[in-house]
C-alpha cells in the first residue's frame, strides 16, 4: 500500500477511537490481529500486554471507553511506508496528566494485522 493509504487508515483509526465507534474501529483490523500495550500489562497482567483477535480488542477497548469517557487522542505526527504507519499522539483524559504515546500499525491487504503501543 502507499504511504498515503496507510495514513488514511490511521486517520480513520483516530476518528473511530475518538468518537467511541468501536465497531468502526474494529473493521480496520484483521480478524486475528494482535495488539500490544503497556496498559494491558497493568490492567490484565495475565496477557503480558498482548491480546489477539477482534473479540479481545472489543472487550479491551469497550472497557477503556466505559472507564474513561473523556479519553481522546490528539495526533501530533504520522509517518508511513509501504506496510506500517508510525503514529505519535497525546493521550488526554480529564483529571489525568497528558501522556505522550507512539503506536505502530502494521497493515497487510488493507487491514491492520498488528498494533504496538509505546508510552513515554
Amino acid at each position: 500500500m502507499s504511504p498515503e493509504n496507510l495514513q488514511s487508515i490511521a486517520y480513520r483509526w483516530f476518528d473511530a477511537f475518538n468518537t467511541k465507534q468501536l465497531e468502526k474501529l474494529l473493521t480496520l483490523y484483521d480478524d486475528e490481529a494482535q495488539h500490544f500495550s503497556p496498559k494491558l500489562k497493568i490492567r490484565q497482567p495475565e496477557t503480558q500486554g498482548l491480546i489477539i483477535g477482534k473479540e479481545a480488542m472489543r472487550v479491551w477497548w469497550q472497557d477503556a471507553f466505559d472507564r474513561l469517557p473523556s479519553l481522546n487522542y490528539k495526533v501530533t505526527s504520522l509517518t508511513a511506508n509501504s506496510d506500517r504507519v508510525f503514529m505519535e499522539y497525546v493521550r488526554k483524559v480529564e483529571g489525568e496528566e497528558d501522556m505522550l504515546v507512539a503506536e505502530v500499525l502494521e497493515v497487510r491487504d488493507g487491514k491492520i494485522i498488528a498494533s504496538r503501543v509505546y508510552h513515554g
